[in-house]
């Protein structure tokens, strides 16, 4: 086990079975920088990065891995303390690593999908700070990821692959624009693209206007993405959280079942920190 002072996590070690024999990789340790919401960098910040990574490491990178985190792949255990103080002193920090909290991810959210519903990229820079000592100190049996995602859409996978998800929904009505229906009837076939395909079959096209009956609707976001000028999601705007999901190789995804329906995700989110660190009591 390799590490930097002071940290539980961010660094994976990795050795060679047969040193003598392959000296360049007797020691190939994997380092995890924190990456952030959004996965926006400017050029110069990376190449920050990567000069510290090819003065002291493989030059090899994985942008990035499925927690989130880059990933410098290989570098030897007496280099690891001067990345670490190089890397921290231009503003980055290490991400999780093995029995903790996993470096939480997001979506770009708000800041370039008109559908996001919360600040997915305001909300996992916030609880990345707020949970620190458990990304870097390890504290759990094992791992435990969180994902943000704006909608639905769920770009980030999160009902399948994190152990928390967060997932941006509404909880009042479809807001329709009937005008662009029409528009779009003149080139699709609504009934079969479009309310046939509903999960719940609450909607309802007989060919002059579109009747959604939202107490049914499930949220999925296939009607919406398919006429996106026609329809948007609702005004009341907040988050679903689900747990349990994970990719394990061995028996493929396993997805994650709502534990709140709705709730509302405003800064500073303290209610959110509230039922996570409930949950890790629980």
């Amino acid at each position: 086990i390799v590490g930097v002072l002071g940290y539980g996590g961010g660094v994976i070690g990795r050795y060679c079975d047969l040193p003598e024999e392959y000296p360049g990789v007797a020691h190939f340790h994997t380092v995890r920088i924190n990456q952030t919401a959004g996965f926006y960098y400017t050029s110069s910040a990376l190449r920050e990065l990567m000069d510290i990574w090819d003065k002291y490491g493989s030059g090899l990178t994985n942008f990035h891995g499925s927690t989130g985190d880059m990933v410098l792949l290989g570098t030897q255990t007496d280099k690891l303390e001067a990345i670490f103080a190089e890397t921290t002193a231009k503003g980055w920090d290490l991400g999780g690593s093995g029995s903790c909290l996993r470096t939480p991810s997001c979506c770009a959210g708000m800041s370039r999908c008109e559908y996001s519903c919360i600040d997915a990229m305001e909300i996992c820079d916030t609880l990345t700070h707020k949970f620190q000592d458990e990304l870097h100190r390890p504290a759990f049996p094992y791992k435990f990821k969180i994902k943000v995602s704006g909608c639905a859409n769920d770009c980030t996978a999160a009902v399948a692959r994190a152990d928390m998800s967060i997932i941006g929904t509404w909880r009042d009505n479809i807001r329709i624009d009937q005008a662009e229906v029409k528009n779009y009837s003149k080139d699709m076939d609504i009934k079969s693209e479009v309310t046939d395909m509903c999960p719940t079959h609450c909607m309802n096209w007989d060919g002059s206007a579109l009747k959604i009956n939202d107490k049914d609707c499930n949220r999925c976001m296939h009607c919406i993405n398919r006429m996106p000028k026609a329809l948007r999601p609702g005004k009341d705007k907040g988050a679903t959280i689900v747990l349990g999901g994970k990719a394990p190789i061995v028996t493929g995804a396993l997805m994650s079942w709502v534990i709140v329906p709705f709730m509302k995700l405003e800064a500073p989110f303290d209610n959110i920190e509230d039922l996570i660190r409930k949950l890790w009591e629980w």
